[in-house]
């Protein structure tokens, strides 16, 4: 259950940091360490704040399906296509990402029992904390700070997970409704532009 959703999110935010370090016409290089800080950095956040081997260190997957993903991006030449081309695509990778690595962040501060508040930063630091090491690097504003409903929708998973561990809810199938209602709900927020009010 967890390696699952945490290759879905490395695959996911992979093309999204490719999508991010393209639009900002990065070199190689730039291209390389946005994609990875992406893909794992979160994962890497997550893992050191349980004093856990990261599994990035531990495993040689998620180093090989960075490669690859950003290698396929660039053989089909999605770093040569205009941000316009590219937004669905993007939002779409950036979600499934965002979700997935808020559930491994969560089963992971449910597995060493934290509480509440601890089950909800780490599911906030990994879905978010790779994006916004990225966006820092590059030199922008991070995305989950102008986007409200982005951040929030992490907190929600979080939350969920954390009621479905109380009454001993958390199975394959639950999780994978979490999944798609997330994602189905962060589409809708997407297309309606919901956010959260400065006042």
């Amino acid at each position: 259950m967890f390696e699952a959703a945490e290759y879905i999110g490395i695959i996911a935010f992979a093309m999204s940091g490719f999508f991010v370090a393209a639009r900002n016409k990065l070199d190689l290089l730039g291209v390389l360490v946005a994609t990875f800080l992406t893909a794992l950095g979160g994962g890497i956040m997550r893992d050191i704040a349980v004093d856990k081997l990261p599994f990035t260190f531990s495993h040689d997957y998620p180093a090989l399906i960075v490669i690859v993903v950003m290698l396929l991006m660039i053989l089909f030449k999605f770093h040569k296509r205009n941000s316009i081309e590219n937004r669905w695509l993007f939002m779409l990778s950036d979600s499934i990402g965002l979700i997935s690595f808020s559930i491994t962040g969560a089963l992971i501060a449910l597995e060493y029992n934290f509480n509440l508040t601890g089950v909800l930063a780490m599911a906030f630091v990994t879905a978010v904390g790779g994006g916004i090491a990225r966006d820092v690097i590059i030199n922008e504003v991070p995305f989950v700070l102008k986007t409200g409903f982005y951040g929030i929708i992490s907190l929600l998973v979080g939350l969920i997970l954390y009621i479905f561990e109380m009454f001993d809810l958390i199975t394959f199938a639950s999780i994978t409704i979490v999944f798609f209602a997330a994602l189905t709900l962060r589409i809708i927020a997407y297309h309606k532009k919901w956010a959260i009010p400065l006042r």
